[in-house]
C-alpha cells in the first residue's frame, strides 16, 4: 500500500505532464514507465557489479560499457543542471534504449519503438525526483505504485480497452487459484492486470515451489503469456510484469480475432481474460478457425470461441463477459452456449452489478467460469448475483467500507456483507459441490442442473432460475428492478437486430 505522501508526490508529477502538454493519461504512464526502466537497468547493472566483486571476476553480460556509462541513471540523475539532463536523456539516452536488443528480453524488443516526448526539462527533473525518492527495489511499492497509476486512466481507450477494476481481478484470480504449474494466458491482456494477478498469488502462495531452479524459471519466462495489438498497452503490460517480479513473460504483439490460432492451439492451462466486447468484426478480417467454430462477427462470442482453442484439454478459464452472451437468442449465442454445457464443462456465471466499470462503461456483465473438456461434465451449474462489490455503482465509484474491509479475501462482519458481495463468494465458490448444491432458488447464489439450463434454451441469465418467494415482489429494490428492465430491454433489441438481419 503506497502512503499519502507518495500519491500526493504522483499528483503533483502528472499534473505538471497535463500542464506541460501531455493530456493523455497512456502517454504520461508510458513516460514514466520508459524512465523506470531505465533505472531498472542501472539496478540490474549495479547487481552485476557486486557479484563481480565478491566473486572477483569480470562483470557477466553488463548492460553499459565505459563508452555508455553516462547513461545509467545514477549518473544523469545526479547532473545539477535540468537541462543538461533533459539533453542526455532525449539525445543519448533514448536513442541506446531502442538499439538495446542485446538483452533478449520482452522488455528491450518493446523499447526498440520507444519515444521520449517529456518536452520540458523542469518536468523531467520533477519526474526524476519523484523516481528517485521511491523504493523500487522493493516489489510490493513499485507494484502498488504501478497499480495507482494504473487506476488514474480515466477514459476508455482505443478497440473497446478499459481497466478492469483491480479487486474484480482479484476475485476471479483467487477463485481460479493458479499453481506453480501453469501456464496462463490473457489474449486481451491490456496492462496485464490479470497476468500480474496470478504472479502475485502464486509468489505468495507457492513460495517453497519457487525456490527450486528450474520452477522459478518456468515462473519468470514461461508461465505467463498476454498478446494485444496497442503496442502502447504491450510496453506498459512488460513494465508492469518486470515490476512485479516476472522477469521475461511472454508480452507480444497479436491480433487475437484475426490470427489463425493454430500455432496456440492446446497450449494454456488457464486464461484469465476480460476481452473487448465493444462491436463486431467482418467476417474477412476474422480467422477462419474461430469462424468454424462459431459463424459470428460478435467479438464476444469470438473470444469465447478463441478461448475453447486456447486452452489445454483439462484447461480451465474465467472470463467477463456482457450480459448478451447470457441469453442471446440469435443461433451463434444459442450454439456457443449449449457448446460450453454439453461440450465441456460449465462451472459457474457470476452475474456482476451493472455499475463495476463506471466510469469506463455502464454495460451489465457477468464471469464466466469453465474447463475445457471435448467431453463434456457438467452435471450442475453455480450462480450467484453479486449487488455490492464494496464501492458505489455511480461514476464516483467511492469505497463504501474501509480499505480493509474491501476486496474477496478479507473477513467481514454480517452487517458489511451488504456492502461487500466479494469474500461471501469466495466462500460460496468453495462450497458450490457441496452445501451450495441444497440452497433454495432464492437465496443469492444456488445451483441449477444441466437438464434445466437445456429445458430453458441453454439461457444462462440468474433471473431464468431464480425464484421469488410470493409477496416479496414488492421489496425488490429499484437497482433489481431496473435490471430487469435493462435485460428485457436487451432481448428486445436482440430480436430486433435478427429481424433487420433476415430482411
Amino acid at each position: 500500500m503506497i502512503t499519502g505522501d507518495l500519491k500526493n508526490k504522483i499528483d503533483r508529477v502528472w499534473d505538471a505532464f497535463w500542464s506541460g502538454g501531455i493530456s493523455n493519461p497512456l502517454e504520461v504512464i508510458e513516460q514514466i514507465t520508459y524512465l523506470m526502466f531505465i533505472r531498472r537497468l542501472d539496478d540490474i547493472q549495479t547487481r552485476k557489479e557486486r557479484v563481480a566483486s565478491r566473486t572477483g571476476k569480470s562483470i557477466e553480460g553488463p548492460l553499459y560499457t565505459a563508452e555508455t556509462e553516462e547513461l545509467r541513471w545514477s549518473r544523469f540523475s545526479g547532473l545539477g543542471s535540468p537541462k543538461a539532463m533533459l539533453d542526455t536523456v532525449r539525445d543519448r539516452v533514448f536513442p541506446w534504449l531502442r538499439q538495446l536488443g542485446g538483452e533478449e528480453s520482452t522488455y528491450s524488443n518493446h523499447m526498440r519503438d520507444a519515444r521520449f516526448t517529456i518536452p520540458t526539462s523542469n518536468l523531467l527533473a520533477k519526474v526524476v525526483d519523484l523516481l528517485d525518492d521511491i523504493p523500487l527495489g522493493e516489489r510490493d511499492t513499485k507494484g502498488d505504485l504501478y497499480e495507482y497509476m494504473l487506476g488514474k486512466i480515466a477514459t476508455a481507450g482505443q478497440n473497446g480497452q478499459f481497466r478492469t477494476p483491480r479487486h474484480i481481478i482479484q476475485l476471479m484470480v483467487e477463485m481460479m487459484a493458479p499453481g506453480p504449474k501453469e501456464e496462463i494466458c490473457d489474449p486481451a491482456c491490456g496492462t496485464a492486470g490479470f497476468l500480474v494477478a496470478s504472479a502475485e498469488y502464486v509468489n505468495r502462495t507457492h513460495k517453497d515451489a519457487l525456490l527450486e531452479a528450474k520452477q522459478r524459471q518456468h515462473f519468470n519466462r514461461s508461465m505467463f503469456h498476454g498478446f494485444d495489438f496497442d503496442n502502447t498497452m504491450l510496453r506498459i503490460a512488460s513494465m508492469n510484469m518486470l515490476l512485479h517480479e516476472v522477469e521475461q513473460p511472454d508480452i507480444r504483439y497479436r491480433d487475437s480475432l484475426a490470427q489463425s490460432a493454430a500455432t496456440e492451439a492446446d497450449r494454456y492451462t488457464m486464461i484469465l481474460a476480460n476481452p473487448p466486447f465493444a462491436g463486431s468484426l467482418d467476417y474477412d478480417a476474422t480467422a477462419k478457425d474461430l469462424q468454424a467454430v462459431v459463424k459470428t462477427k460478435k467479438t464476444e462470442l469470438l473470444f469465447l470461441a478463441l478461448f475453447l482453442r486456447l486452452l489445454k484439454p483439462g484447461g480451465r478459464a474465467a472470463v467477463i463477459v456482457p450480459d448478451g452472451v447470457l441469453f442471446g437468442s440469435t443461433k451463434a449465442h444459442r450454439e456457443l452456449r449449449r457448446t460450453l454445457v454439453e461440450d465441456h464443462k460449465l462451472d459457474a456465471v457470476v452475474k456482476l452489478p451493472a455499475g463495476v466499470f463506471k466510469p469506463y462503461a455502464g454495460v451489465s456483465t457477468a464471469i464466466l467460469f469453465f474447463t475445457r473438456t471435448d467431453s463434456g461434465g457438467t452435471d450442475s451449474v453455480w450462480f450467484y448475483d453479486v449487488t455490492a462489490d464494496g464501492w458505489s455503482l455511480d461514476d464516483k465509484r467511492a469505497p463504501l467500507l474501509a480499505e480493509e474491509k474491501l476486496g474477496p479475501t478479507v473477513i467481514l462482519a454480517e452487517k458489511d456483507h451488504a456492502k461487500n458481495n466479494l469474500p461471501d463468494v469466495l466462500v460460496r465458490w468453495g462450497l458450490r459441490n457441496g452445501s451450495e448444491r441444497e440452497r433454495a432458488k432464492t437465496e443469492r447464489s444456488f445451483c441449477v442442473s444441466k437438464n434445466e439450463i437445456a429445458g430453458q434454451g441453454y439461457d444462462l441469465s440468474i433471473n431464468r432460475y431464480r425464484e421469488v418467494v410470493h409477496g416479496d415482489v414488492k421489496h425488490r429494490s429499484p437497482a433489481e428492478v431496473l435490471e430487469e428492465l435493462e435485460h428485457i430491454e436487451a432481448e428486445i433489441q436482440q430480436g430486433i437486430s435478427e429481424l433487420k438481419g433476415m430482411l
